[in-house]
């Protein structure tokens, strides 16, 4: 039953950015999701030329830091596959993926104090504003994609 929650808590924290970058109808490299994704926040945040080009870079610095500890995570989970797993061993599983959840949100804090030596305060706002707008945003596009090929019907008589 533990094994079940954690493994929960981890896809839905997860399942967004996966589903984003990996597209449903539409894939996208990491290459593309990254530039939709600079094109997206450097729009809504109201970034100029030169602050995205100075913030970017550290950007996807921490974004790739951050996936390390997302990867060594689910390594940790998929350990507890095993039926033979003892609560000693899903001790030290879950140990391992709360250090790795710690571990990416210090690099959070971390990387706060460098965007804030390139950006305001109130454009660090609408950057994660932004970003989080942008993976709701991809999602639905997949989903109403996905519907849109499931169903072809026209609308009824509306104008």
């Amino acid at each position: 039953m533990k094994k079940l929650i954690v493994l929960l808590v981890m896809m839905c924290s997860l399942a967004p950015v996966l589903r984003a970058a990996d597209g449903c109808n539409q894939r996208l490299s990491p290459a593309e999701f990254r530039a939709r994704q600079k094109a997206y926040i450097t729009e809504k945040a109201g970034l100029t030329k030169e602050e995205a080009a100075r913030f970017f870079p550290l950007y996807f610095e921490l974004q790739d830091k951050k996936k390390e500890q997302n990867d060594k995570a689910w390594s940790l989970i998929r350990q507890g596959k095993d039926e033979k797993t003892t609560e000693a061993q899903y001790d030290v599983i879950m140990e391992g993926v709360y250090d790795a959840r710690i571990a990416a949100d210090r690099l959070d804090k971390t990387y706060f104090a460098k965007f804030k030596k390139i950006l305001s305060a109130k454009k660090l706002y609408l950057v994660q504003k932004a970003e989080m707008r942008f993976h709701r945003e991809l999602l639905k596009g997949m989903r109403h994609n996905d519907n849109k090929d499931k169903t072809s019907k026209p609308q009824s008589g509306k104008k």
